[in-house]
């Protein structure tokens, strides 16, 4: 596998996950939540910085990222009174609340928490000698304790402060733009494929029912049996599959010029044991024009709409268990398709990254537990019920269906090395 493939493959993963979780970090800050991480990547941190309010992540596993909002987890910002820490003031607020080393916060006030309210009313109650005193609290004040600082998370600006429509947009807007993403990249398919304008042979294999009969790379497709070609490559391979070991008279144009060619499909055994197709043993190409505007259109939806069918079809299978592991694959086999794409060329890329892209929006919205498909369901019963679902309850479930989730991928992960390893 080259350099240049390899760079295409961190790129790909890197901007299906980028777009899909800016969806989720765009729409929570515009409802006012606060963002406390922009992560790409599960586990260690590879690499990190903050810009304003929110902490942007590169971490070492590249199965996914994730956008951490306040509230979202219970928050460990907590005072207890009897506390000792020191607080630092700008003004008539506190702007920061040291927890630890408090012998080294000679610019701070040192005393007791008598009491404190850090989410609502936004205050500390500080016993300094005999004294209590009341400081009002910055609402983008710093608690800092092991030399970490983290930005306390006033009611207003928590996940669960905001209306449900408010934090289902922030959940559904991760999927919708692996859906844009998908869209985009389908048009730039269409766009620079072209339209095909017949049906070309860009490769026969030696040995093969093809070869045998005389066929040759170049050779345009006219007529088989009869029936014109024209541009439909799927015509073309129904007729062969329909016809093992029978005869068919093939009209080809080769060097402007028409010939007639006697091909018969070698005879293949279907995976059931009993069905038979024919194979030629041919790739087929097309000359192509530049597409209109209404081809594009068109044929972009045509790419939409069947991909859309296809992976849902496949999640019916899941779920009705019509299928078997080798069916399934995990990164190793995903890295190793999008690897093959990659050497494929730009339009083969670039169909794979569309339907990659589509792929991730629908079973992001597939609504099994740690999904964001399940997180809506939540909400859908929290309006129906007019009060939100236990937040521990609903902690339980999302992590439950994470732990199943890396199940499965360890499981697949395994298979695909398998595989490989046999081939």
């Amino acid at each position: 596998m080259s350099i240049e493939t390899i760079l295409k493959i961190i790129l790909l993963f890197f901007v299906l996950v980028t777009i899909h979780e800016w969806g989720h970090y765009y729409f929570a800050k515009r409802a006012g939540i606060l963002v406390r991480e922009f992560a790409i990547g599960f586990g260690p941190k590879l690499f990190t910085f903050k810009r304003g309010e929110t902490r942007y992540t590169l971490r070492l596993l590249p199965i996914g990222g994730f956008v951490r909002m306040a509230g979202e987890d219970p928050e460990a910002i907590q005072l207890q009174p009897g506390q000792t820490v020191a607080l630092k003031l700008e003004g008539d607020k506190v702007t920061h609340i040291f927890t630890d080393q408090l012998e080294h916060r000679a610019d701070a006030i040192i005393g007791t928490v008598e009491q404190a309210d850090l989410e609502r009313d936004l205050f500390i109650r500080l016993v300094v000698g005999d004294e209590p005193t009341r400081l009002a609290v910055h609402p983008q004040a710093m608690m800092v304790s092991k030399g970490r600082e983290v930005q306390i998370a006033p009611w207003d600006r928590q996940f669960g402060s905001k209306t449900v429509g408010q934090r289902a947009l922030s959940i559904v807007m991760g999927p919708v733009m692996n859906f844009v993403l998908a869209i985009v990249l389908f048009v730039v398919v269409v766009v620079i494929s072209g339209i095909p304008v017949n049906v070309k042979l860009d490769g026969v294999k030696m040995g093969s029912a093809g070869e045998r009969a005389g066929l040759k790379t170049g050779d345009i497709i006219l007529s088989v049996n009869g029936t014109a070609i024209g541009e439909d490559r799927e015509k073309l391979r129904s007729l062969i599959t329909a016809s093992p070991d029978k005869p068919m008279s093939w009209i080809v144009q080769r060097s402007g010029q028409e010939k007639k060619i006697e091909v018969t499909p070698d005879a293949q055994t279907a995976e059931d044991g009993k069905t038979k197709y024919g194979l030629v043993g041919i790739t087929l190409g097309s000359d192509t024009r530049a597409a209109r505007p209404g081809e594009i259109a068109k044929n972009s939806w045509n790419y939409i709409s069947s991909s859309t069918v296809g992976i849902l079809d496949g999640f019916r299978k899941m779920v009705m268990g019509q299928f078997k592991l080798d069916d399934l694959g995990g990164p190793v086999r995903i890295v190793q398709v999008t690897g093959e794409f990659a050497e494929s060329g730009t339009p083969s890329y670039t169909y794979w990254a569309a339907l990659f892209s589509l792929y991730l929006g629908l079973f992001n919205l597939l609504p099994f537990p740690a999904l964001d498909g399940s997180r809506l369901v939540f909400l859908g019963l929290e309006a129906l019920r007019g009060k939100p679902v236990d937040p521990n309850r609903e902690s339980m479930v999302h992590f439950i269906g994470f732990a199943m989730l890396m199940l499965l991928m360890i499981a697949v992960t395994y298979n695909d090395i398998l595989r490989l390893i046999k081939q």
